[in-house]
């Protein structure tokens, strides 16, 4: 979309290789780089005024050290776009009612989802690690039943 001050880390090798056969005008501004580690590549700006966070933190261990991480990378007052799956008590009681737990969840996903948010968890999440949440979208099916939520947040 022109522009250029775009920057993007995976932790994975096939990742960033799709980021830069995607994006080739920009192909060196993407890394390996595991998102634990708060000392971000030497080739990346140490800071930033926007960081955007796209299906990531369902699948990590340590999800307070990731937005911990985050908001160190972060100006003063920058914005967290982060999106996740949505996991609230209605969607979560007719997933039971239907007997499609173990599809959901599945368990025998290899490299699936870890953690599971409601917007009351990663609101407390982001709380916890400096951020102050501006707006939450549920998005995709019908209301409390959203595939995604969207949230905004700022340091």
């Amino acid at each position: 979309m022109g522009y250029k001050n775009v920057y993007g880390f995976d932790a994975s090798n096939s990742g960033i290789n799709l980021a830069k056969n995607r994006f080739p005008q920009i192909a060196k501004n993407f890394f390996v780089h595991n998102a634990y580690e708060v000392q971000l590549p030497s080739n990346m700006p140490q800071k930033y005024d926007l960081i955007i966070s796209m299906e990531v933190i369902e699948h990590l261990l340590y999800p307070k050290m990731y937005l911990k991480n985050i908001n160190d990378w972060l100006k003063n007052e920058g914005y967290l776009i982060l999106t996740t799956p949505y996991h609230g008590y209605f969607k979560n009681l007719l997933i039971a009612l239907l007997n499609k737990f173990d599809h959901h969840v599945n368990p025998l996903w290899e490299g699936g989802h870890i953690k599971f948010f409601s917007k009351r968890t990663i609101s407390k999440l982001l709380n916890q690690t400096g951020f102050k949440l501006m707006n939450f979208i549920g998005c995709g099916r019908i209301p409390y039943i959203w595939k995604s939520m969207v949230i905004l947040a700022q340091k």
